[in-house]
């Protein structure tokens, strides 16, 4: 798995696949995940992209430095990597936190940026208050101690009936993530507030929501697809990880969008 090391001394584990000369597509995991997250979409998206997958910092294969992290720096890492690989600009897709950096590059580094696909995320995620029960637990209880209500919030009762195999791989890639990185995206989510700035974004953009998600709601895609000009709106009949609750919707949803 190659590496990265960012100005700040962070290792990025990162893979590349496509065709060289195709445009280049970032995919950025959520909280909790790691690259694989977007093992349903990486066979079609690597047919028509150069694709670049990484790991998080703080998640997977990536260093978990100690401390908070802030979506500056995650949106730096992102760019960090852009470099190390000779690309200078890219689509770029995220879910929840994911997304969230998605949606800072498309406000502070614009040039960088062709298309954007905000994923079950939201301008600002959840509450002061929230975190700081979520951080009470982990401190307490230990980040397992999240790992069945995560499940729930991630996936409809349908799906997880339907399919424990991705629900019982995807909680364990969850109890696996580093307590320290996990901690500090925890904070990075506290801190970010990217309301004023989403309506900065000039990038084409396709918000995606999904119906039965209770941490970035429809409600708060709407919003954000309000406020960036000439976003599209996408509502899929999943939870918060849709592109694994309506894989197929979700693939095709995002393949029309980057190749209209």
């Amino acid at each position: 798995m190659p590496e990265h090391t960012t100005d700040d001394g962070c290792r990025l584990a990162y893979e590349v696949v496509g065709r060289a000369d195709a445009p280049l597509l970032v995919l950025s995991n959520s909280l909790g995940t790691d690259r694989k997250l977007w093992d349903p979409q990486a066979a079609a998206f690597a047919g028509r992209f150069r694709l670049l997958r990484y790991d998080t910092r703080g998640h997977g294969a990536s260093d978990a430095p100690p401390g908070d992290y802030t979506i500056d720096r995650l949106g730096r890492d992102v760019l960090s990597l852009m470099d190390h690989i000779g690309a200078r600009r890219a689509h770029v897709a995220g879910i929840s936190i994911g997304g969230l950096t998605a949606l800072w590059l498309g406000a502070h580094a614009s040039e960088r940026v062709g298309r954007l696909v905000l994923a079950n995320t939201a301008a600002k995620i959840g509450t002061p208050d929230m975190w700081a029960e979520r951080l009470r637990q982990i401190d307490t209880d230990g980040l397992a101690s999240l790992a069945d209500g995560t499940m729930a919030r991630w996936f409809t009762d349908g799906f997880r009936e339907a399919h424990p195999d991705t629900v019982a791989r995807t909680r364990a890639t969850f109890v696996a993530t580093a307590v320290e990185g996990y901690l500090g995206c925890c904070a990075a989510l506290r801190d970010t507030d990217l309301r004023g700035a989403a309506t900065r974004v000039v990038a084409p953009a396709l918000v995606i929501t999904g119906t039965h998600d209770v941490a970035t709601t429809p409600a708060d895609g709407a919003w954000l697809a309000g406020a960036i000009p000439g976003a599209t709106l996408v509502e899929l009949d999943a939870a918060h990880l849709s592109n694994l609750g309506c894989a197929a919707a979700f693939t095709g949803a995002v393949m029309r969008f980057l190749t209209d």
